[in-house]
């Protein structure tokens, strides 16, 4: 099963300043959260490596199209299963529409667990508006790659069957068994919080209404009664051993 996020976000700069600084694609850990590195392996490779809810990831991805101003898409050849596009859109009067159609396979309990609550496309959604909040405040990009890959080909948007190569790759997923502890710990607390969130938001209290757990007591055992006709065993204590005291108050053994 797969889920699908789609954000988008209006920045205030050129579309060419826009898509010049989506083009720095090492600079992302700047803006992206949970993103450590970004390296770029080509023209069209790229590989990354991130963290989130304590859970590490690594992938490779390559660029299926790229149009100067107007669009990057990428699908993941190993590594976590992800693909998707970037699109730029000019609105005039030096503004941008940035849209981010992202498709992914969540792998393990815990990734499952954060994509229930929707952790990927919170995630998602911040990373733009620190993008907006990056580029808007520089006014200009850090850098341009003003080349283009498969420009024309029609690639569309693409989706995880686009990067089929990367499916059941879990030996390079980065899987720390703490991280996994942490994280689904870290899951379970939010599961909590949103419950309760929700309640507080006004939805049925009813249903959120949990009645507390009141541990287990033992009942005292009576006392064992003795069974009719039989005596308790009677263990003869042998007297305690003194050494003699001479008239002198002295130990004899000891003067030997």
């Amino acid at each position: 099963m797969t889920t699908k996020v789609e954000e988008s976000v209006l920045v205030n700069v050129p579309v060419s300043v826009a898509y010049n600084q989506w083009t720095q694609f090492e600079d992302f850990p700047r803006f992206m959260g949970g993103v450590q590195s970004v390296t770029q392996l080509g023209d069209d490779r790229l590989r990354w490596v991130a963290e989130i809810a304590g859970v590490k990831r690594e992938w490779e991805a390559r660029i299926l199209e790229q149009v100067r101003d107007a669009k990057v898409a990428w699908a993941a050849t190993e590594g976590a299963t992800n693909a998707g596009a970037v699109t730029f859109e000019d609105l005039g009067g030096g503004q941008t529409s940035v849209h981010l159609s992202l498709e992914y396979a969540p792998e393990g309990l815990v990734e499952k667990v954060g994509d229930a609550l929707g952790v990927v496309e919170n995630r998602a959604k911040k990373d733009l508006e620190r993008f907006k909040a990056f580029i808007e405040d520089e006014g200009y990009a850090t850098g341009a790659w003003r080349g283009e890959v498969n420009a024309g080909a029609g690639v569309d948007t693409p989706g995880v069957e686009a990067a089929a190569a990367s499916e059941g790759d879990r030996g390079k997923a980065g899987f720390s068994g703490k991280a996994v502890a942490a994280g689904l710990g870290a899951a379970a607390a939010g599961a909590a919080a949103a419950v309760v969130g929700a309640a507080r938001a006004g939805g049925d209290a009813d249903a959120a209404e949990v009645d507390p757990v009141v541990p287990a007591t033992a009942e005292p055992l009576p006392p064992a009664e003795p069974v009719a006709g039989e005596t308790a065993p009677v263990v003869d204590v042998p007297p305690t051993r003194t050494a003699p005291v001479a008239d002198d108050g002295t130990d004899p053994a000891a003067q030997i």
